[in-house]
């Protein structure tokens, strides 16, 4: 057995499409019918799907989870972000631990976690 992807679960779908596009560069594979597959593994689908097949309500912002990227020029993806077209809801700004790890996390437009940081 092996992981083959990570679903997230948006109200929008284009608008989710073009946000992991224009900050992570992830390219559609392929569309279906509110279940998009990007690269990379994450897939998006749609909240009523995802409300149709589990019944369950989404809780966005639950801190539950979050989608690890890494990036080796982080001043160059915070300009990105701070240059985004909707604003960016933070958890922290860019930051480095202890480690010497930088890090920035923030939302996506449904309440996804995402953590961005420097390779280790």
């Amino acid at each position: 057995m092996k992981l083959r992807n990570v679903l997230i679960v948006v109200k929008d779908i284009e608008k989710s499409k073009a946000f992991y596009k224009d900050l992570f560069n992830l390219d559609v594979i392929l569309d279906n019918d509110g279940n998009v597959i990007l690269t990379e593994g994450l897939v998006l689908q749609d909240a009523a799907i995802w409300k149709t097949f589990t019944g369950k309500e989404v809780v966005p912002y639950n801190n539950a989870s979050e989608l690890y990227f890494e990036e080796r020029d982080m001043e160059g993806f915070v300009r990105k972000l701070e240059e985004y077209r909707e604003p960016i809801h933070y958890v922290n700004r860019l930051m480095e631990h202890s480690w010497g790890q930088k890090v920035v996390r923030f939302y996506d437009p449904d309440g996804n976690l995402i953590e961005v940081g420097t390779p280790m």
